[in-house]
């Protein structure tokens, strides 16, 4: 896929993902930033661990003969912060997010926060961080509800951590192994509204 491909898909799910929450009010995509060290480096071996697994593996094709794509491979190391990709997406997303707003009246009716890659923190953190310093607001409505979209298992914990009584999560189902081979294409909704009370 070239680069315009990639953003285009990354637009088009960011839609279909603001069609099925369907928020009212706030609407706060955050891309992960600069990590602290400890995370930096365990991300760091495990992307050189990955681009020396596809080498090896390209190389075992091309012994044995086979025939490989004419396109470069996508180097997911270019998902890091900092990096020329991550700074095109940001500038894209800006654009997206202007386009949708001046085009669909749905993206009007709500406030758009973007925090890109030059911000520091995981993505994640950064969503609950904004979440407590609402809370901290005297005008907080302590009913307000949150969906909080991702694939990293420690939004469950944060999720539980925030203790609002209405906070869903919603994430894809991820399946290992034999049954990871079966596209199932459906959504998993965890409610976690009776463990946080």
């Amino acid at each position: 896929m070239s680069e315009e491909q990639i953003f285009t898909s990354i637009f088009s799910y960011v839609d279909l993902l603001f069609g099925k929450i369907k928020p009212r009010k706030l609407f706060f995509m955050a891309v992960d930033g600069v990590a602290p060290r400890a995370k930096m480096n365990q991300q760091r071996s495990r992307r050189f661990r990955t681009a020396r697994e596809a080498k090896e593996v390209r190389e075992k094709a091309e012994a044995k003969g086979e025939k490989l794509p004419s396109e470069k491979a996508f180097d997911s190391n270019c998902i890091t912060p900092g990096t020329e990709f991550m700074a095109k997406l940001s500038e894209q997303l800006r654009y997206f997010i202007n386009k949708k707003i001046t085009e669909d009246a749905d993206w009007r009716e709500v406030q758009v926060v973007l925090s890109g890659h030059e911000v520091p923190g995981e993505g994640e953190h950064k969503i609950m961080e904004y979440i407590r310093l609402s809370r901290a607001q005297p005008d907080y409505n302590p009913n307000i509800r949150h969906c909080l979209y991702g694939l990293d298992a420690d939004l469950i914990m944060l999720g539980l951590l925030s203790h609002d009584p209405h906070f869903c999560l919603l994430r894809e189902e991820v399946k290992f192994g034999p049954a990871a081979k079966k596209k199932s294409g459906k959504c998993v909704f965890c409610l976690l509204l009776d463990a946080v009370q």
